[in-house]
């Protein structure tokens, strides 16, 4: 396995991009409103003005995103191109998902609620700026997380954060997506959910129990310093973090996500926290459940158990603004 310092310091280590290699966006217009054609009106404009190649697919069914994406890289890879996702952070993960190991440079156009890997990376919201930063010189690799072979760049999890996700969507459908929606939404499902999680943790050559209603995993150093999470800074540097609730009343629940609102959540007494490179999970029950719901990046699936948790052996090389140094 790789060793942390593999992504430290990414503005002394990124690639070189060929200014005129072809870009192969892929921009999610699954939702059927206008905003897409706007989106991709503009796109259109910028590359075709800066005089770059530029191959456009519309993903207008979610269901067909991994196909898109499977398809997007392999045309990438036959001319030595750069796959870009333009969508939210469901979008952005499903692309990185088919990039990552292609030995493509990857682009993204933030269009999400919450945008937390573009908002980490430094990545313009507003279209022609996001447009304009595909157009850069270089790529600086991003740490990837890997949930068994599944990849997530902001956080992995189990228990009452997919199902907060799942009642999140649905509420989105009838009220309109919008960060006041997924808040209210997420207070119902906490209100109702009352089930424990009893698993066993391999760490370190140790194995421990934990019961817990969820079991979340961060790769996204910004999502984690909103929340107060002290292990925030190992998102960039070869190491994921592991949040884990004790088991709590429901006034209690509702009081850790004010908390975490608040960025205070890691100073809570019922709050476990700690970073890693790579932990196994699983049932502690003997006979416990194979498939295990799990979100990655917003994203909901069941995955066979062990689940594993673990950085990815290499990056994903993002074309994003220099970073910044630090003195």
């Amino acid at each position: 396995m790789h060793k942390p310092e593999q992504y430290q310091n990414d503005a002394m280590n990124p690639i070189s991009v060929d200014p005129a290699a072809p870009l192969f966006i892929v921009l999610n217009a699954a939702s059927g409103s206008d905003e897409a054609v706007t989106v991709r009106e503009i796109i259109e404009t910028e590359l075709k003005q800066a005089g770059r190649k530029f191959e456009l697919s519309l993903v207008t069914r979610a269901e067909t995103i991994a196909d898109v994406a499977r398809d997007t890289v392999r045309r990438a890879r036959e001319h030595n191109g750069v796959v870009v996702a333009a969508g939210g952070d469901g979008t952005i993960n499903a692309m990185a998902q088919a990039t990552l190991g292609s030995g493509c440079p990857f682009g993204i156009i933030p269009q999400g609620t919450f945008n937390y890997f573009g908002r980490t990376h430094n990545l313009p919201e507003n279209t022609i700026e996001a447009t304009r930063v595909l157009l850069s010189p270089l790529a600086y690799p991003i740490q990837v997380g890997l949930v068994n072979d599944r990849v997530f760049l902001v956080n992995a999890s189990l228990g009452l954060y997919p199902q907060v996700l799942e009642d999140r969507e649905t509420y989105k459908r009838k009220l309109g997506r919008n960060r006041w929606v997924a808040w209210l939404s997420g207070l119902y499902t906490v209100l109702h959910y009352h089930r424990r999680l009893n698993l066993t943790i391999e760490y370190k050559g140790k194995v421990s129990t934990l019961v817990t209603p969820t079991l979340f995993v961060g790769n996204n150093r910004l999502q984690l310093e909103q929340i107060g999470i002290e292990e925030a800074s190992v998102a960039d540097n070869g190491e994921l973090t592991a949040i884990a609730i004790r088991p709590v009343n429901t006034l209690t629940m509702i009081g850790l996500g004010f908390r975490g609102a608040l960025g205070q959540l890691g100073e809570a007494d019922h709050v476990v926290s700690f970073s890693f490179q790579s932990i196994v999970v699983k049932p502690a029950l003997l006979f416990g459940r194979k498939f295990i719901k799990v979100a990655t990046d917003g994203e909901i699936t069941r995955l066979h158990s062990p689940i594993k948790f673990r950085v990815a052996d290499q990056p994903l090389y993002l074309l994003k603004p220099a970073p910044v140094e630090k003195k």
